[in-house]
């Protein structure tokens, strides 16, 4: 009985938890009011989008979710040297962009989700559009000599890990 009611109230735990963090960091004022705020938003907002989420997603391995986050980090932070240098250093004619093709093997909508969203948020890559049989993502590369090595470390370094923590 109480598990039910809980649910009613918090149909999105991690969700609400979330939500009340990404607000605090927003207003970047600890208050008991921004908190209260953010506890009505981190109630409210899952309560009214329930009914778009069926089937909620699951997270087999949280500390590799935990895990992932950092690596997305690091890279973004390593990519941003990288751009940097190439704006930088290189000319338009030394600068080698290529379309890739990426297969994937992710199934899980909010695993893709996360792995177009990490390849768009890293600098030097975005994500264009996932073909209509969500079999694969056409990706953006802004510099680089070999189109398969990029492929290849999108597959090792983000969908293995995708695939563990989702699916």
């Amino acid at each position: 009985m109480i598990k039910r009611i809980l649910f009613r109230i918090f149909p999105h735990p991690q969700l609400t938890c979330f939500l009340l963090l990404i607000w605090l960091l927003l207003v970047n004022n600890l208050t008991v009011g921004n908190i209260i705020l953010g506890l009505i938003l981190g109630i409210a907002i899952p309560g009214v989008t329930q009914p778009f989420w069926p089937n909620r997603p699951k997270v087999a391995r949280p500390l590799k979710a935990i895990q992932y986050i950092f690596l997305v980090l690091w890279d973004i932070c390593v990519a941003n040297v990288a751009v940097a240098r190439i704006i930088l250093f290189k000319s338009n004619a030394e600068t080698h962009s290529h379309w890739l093709t990426v297969p994937l093997e992710l199934r899980s909508p909010e695993a893709i989700t996360v792995l177009a969203g990490t390849i768009t948020m890293t600098p030097g890559t975005v994500t264009a559009m996932l073909s209509a049989d969500a079999q694969c993502l056409l990706v953006h590369c802004l510099d680089t000599d070999d189109p398969e090595a990029e492929v290849a470390t999108i597959k090792s370094r983000y969908e293995r890990r995708l695939k563990e923590i989702f699916e």
